[in-house]
């Protein structure tokens, strides 16, 4: 019964995503049309007969222009007077050529013909200018978390701390300052800083340049680092060695920290600032949430122990259990080693880890050298060598391969501070929803041409199935994200509607440009010819991406079949 219901909500957000999309396209066509005085035949969204029961059809007639919504919702079309010659709808030409497609200027068949792909271009700026009005939470600059020996813990940047400025430029988002430093390796950036409870301060920090990827298109790059990490960090402890007074007084590694004496903590910095103020002399109550069972993930229990207030969790021998290991995939690199579950990872090529991202960044950046990487086990530590694996893997949606270990982290972060970005100003919210949209675009162009040059597999050209799967993935993780497929996908479809093929409006485009250089249309044969070659193309596109759709899917088919 689930897998019905779950079948009917794919194929709804399916249905209701590419009937959006194919609405505003050619609705762009239609209305662009009307505008300049073609007459449209008929204007239909999906392909097939009308939607109908009984004698009850979506389908009418207003004005001369017969609407319909049809049962293939694969795409849609507008039809226009004259626009495909010996037709049945030749006669009716010739009794008004004047509202004829072919009658009209080369600049209003080219506005017709672009209006499809420029609605789709335009309907991201639409939502995200709405999505600004409501409001949308994004990362405030507050550091989240300070990794140990870093150039940010060199400077003195404290968890809390708030940027304002880099290099004297206002920051108000921590985007703004993460690319700013991913970007700028090797160089020293000036920071304006306010902290509670001091006056506004700067610091000079130097960035740190690591083995990296890009985070779109995982490709291997030199990047900066400084050391924080917008994320706040659980209090998950680790501990710092076998003589540690923290494992004598019986905490363990992967326990998390909730209470000091009768004060609730949250995070790591929280923790601490707990346990420094209990003071020194006597014993202090901790109440730990401690995992049961194999593997980090399992259902945690509240266990209470008694450790000595030594004034700092230093002096304790605690440390953050940033990369925790939950589970260990069989025959990979990191189980081959002897890596099990509940290690912790404290150190790579002599590097203090202070934070998953930084770890994974690291491996994924290796280009498959060996990483000597420092493993901590019930207070001991001992160092492995080992080589990453290039293995396929899903990269936003898509299959494609990169370097990995084989280890999955137990969730050591918290939400880090965020804030609202609200724009009801029409004047300021559209350029700001326009810039977005473009950053977006050159994305898809960047990726378009790594595609075309072989540097993505042709492998992530996805078809229906693909476009149902990550409709459906992104309808049950709530509107926003749901919205946010609905832009990038519709972004998609405008470019590659621009694209000079035959049958896709970039060709229709093309063609009357060359229609208007000679001064006469193209003859039937032509233009048929044309057509074809196009839809060849076309066809053999979708098939494509078909073929993908279906191989990807192989073992998904065959344990639905097994479960009939």
């Amino acid at each position: 019964m689930s897998q019905i219901a779950i079948g009917v909500e794919g194929i709804f957000a399916f249905v209701l995503m590419l009937g959006v999309l194919v609405t505003v396209h050619e609705w762009g066509h239609y209305i662009v049309a009307k505008l300049c005085g073609v007459r449209v035949l008929k204007f239909s969204i999906g392909f097939g007969s009308p939607i109908g029961i009984g004698r009850f059809r979506m389908a009418w007639t207003r004005s001369g222009t017969e609407y319909v919504v049809a049962w293939i919702p694969l795409g849609g079309y507008v039809k226009m007077l004259g626009e495909n010659p010996g037709e049945e709808d030749g006669s009716e030409a010739l009794e008004d050529p004047a509202r004829s497609l072919p009658a009209q200027p080369m600049w209003k068949k080219l506005a017709i013909y672009l209006a499809g792909p420029a609605m789709n271009l335009a309907l991201p700026v639409l939502l995200l200018t709405g999505t600004l009005w409501v409001g949308i939470d994004r990362q405030a600059p507050v550091i989240g978390t300070i990794e140990p020996a870093s150039p940010a813990a060199r400077a003195g940047l404290a968890a809390g701390d708030r940027i304002v400025e880099v290099n004297g430029e206002a920051v108000a988002w921590w985007q703004d300052l993460e690319e700013f430093v991913r970007e700028h390796p090797g160089e020293r950036v000036q920071l304006g800083i306010q902290r509670e409870g001091t006056p506004d301060f700067t610091r000079s920090v130097p960035i740190e340049t690591r083995p990296g990827i890009d985070r779109v298109f995982r490709d291997d790059k030199q990047v900066g680092w400084l050391g924080v990490q917008h994320e706040r960090q659980k209090a998950l402890l680790g501990l710092s060695g076998p003589e540690a007074i923290a494992a004598a007084s019986g905490l363990r590694a992967g326990d998390r920290v909730v209470r000091v004496g009768e004060r609730e903590v949250e995070d790591w910095a929280g923790f601490a600032k707990a346990y420094g103020e209990a003071g020194e002399g006597g014993e202090i109550g901790l109440q730990v949430m401690r995992p049961q069972g194999v593997g980090l993930d399992m259902e945690e229990s509240p266990v209470d122990v008694s450790v000595p207030a030594l004034g700092s969790v230093d002096a304790l021998g605690v440390i953050p259990a940033v990369v925790l290991v939950a589970a260990v995939s069989k025959e990979m690199p990191a189980a081959q080693a002897g890596i099990e579950a509940g290690d912790l990872i404290v150190a790579v090529d002599g590097r203090p880890i202070g934070s998953f991202l930084t770890f994974q960044e690291t491996v994924l950046g290796s280009g498959g050298r060996s990483l000597d990487i420092q493993i901590a086990r019930s207070g001991e530590t001992r160092l492995v060598s080992i080589q990453p694996r290039k293995v396929p893997s899903q990269i936003q949606g898509n299959d494609q391969e990169e370097y990995l270990i084989g280890i999955q982290g137990a969730n050591a972060v918290l939400r880090g501070a965020v804030r609202q970005e609200r724009l009801r100003n029409p004047f300021v919210a559209i350029p700001r929803a326009t810039v977005m949209t473009y950053e977006v675009t050159t994305l898809f162009l960047r990726g378009l041409r790594k595609l075309i040059t072989g540097e993505i597999s042709r492998k992530a050209i996805g078809g229906p199935i693909e476009i149902a799967k990550q409709s459906h993935s992104a309808f049950q993780a709530g509107w926003d994200r749901f919205l946010q497929l609905l832009m990038l996908i519709s972004i998609n479809l405008g470019i590659l509607n621009l694209l000079p093929i035959p049958i896709l409006d970039g060709g229709q485009a093309l063609i009357a440009l060359v229609e208007g250089v000679k001064r006469g249309p193209l003859s039937v044969r032509t233009r048929e010819f044309v057509q074809q070659i196009g839809l060849i193309l076309l066809v053999a596109l979708m098939g494509f991406a078909l073929w993908n759709d279906v191989s990807r899917n192989w073992s998904n088919f065959f344990d639905w079949m097994r479960g009939l």
